[in-house]
């Protein structure tokens, strides 16, 4: 089994329904993947060579804590300096980019309803982000 020296990790506000969850994983773990290129491993073949595009090439780990929990990790991120996704309930109600953009802009750091958000960075830096989190079951 291969040993990461980092961590991919999602942290999912517990109150959400399972489409919400499943939705803002998905969100959130393509911005990791755009900020972090290198994150993305060499495209799948099957035995008949139909070729299918290339996935995260390390596992992504998904958590849930409560909007406090949510807050904290928010917090303890941005204090390390790291650049993450984050998705907030004004989402669930836009159907486009640009209009998650503007709905996020609109409020300041401090207010915003995070539903979830997403962090990559070194084991134990993510483990301290993540701290009062629970593992999604």
């Amino acid at each position: 089994m291969t040993r990461f020296d980092t961590k991919i990790a999602v942290l999912l506000r517990d109150d959400l329904a399972s489409w919400q969850r499943l939705n803002v994983t998905a969100f959130l773990v393509s911005g990791l993947a755009h900020a972090t290129p290198e994150l993305i491993g060499e495209p799948y073949a099957d035995a008949d060579h139909t070729e299918y595009l290339p996935m995260l090439g390390q596992p992504v780990l998904v958590f849930s804590g409560t909007a406090e929990v949510l807050t904290a990790a928010h917090t303890r991120a941005l204090n390390r300096g790291l650049r993450f996704p984050i998705f907030t309930d004004e989402l669930f109600h836009t159907g486009n980019d640009a209009d998650n953009r503007a709905a996020i802009r609109a409020v300041p750091t401090e207010k915003l309803a995070l539903a979830g958000l997403a962090v990559h960075g070194p084991k134990n830096a993510v483990d301290k982000i993540l701290k009062g989190a629970q593992l999604h079951r």
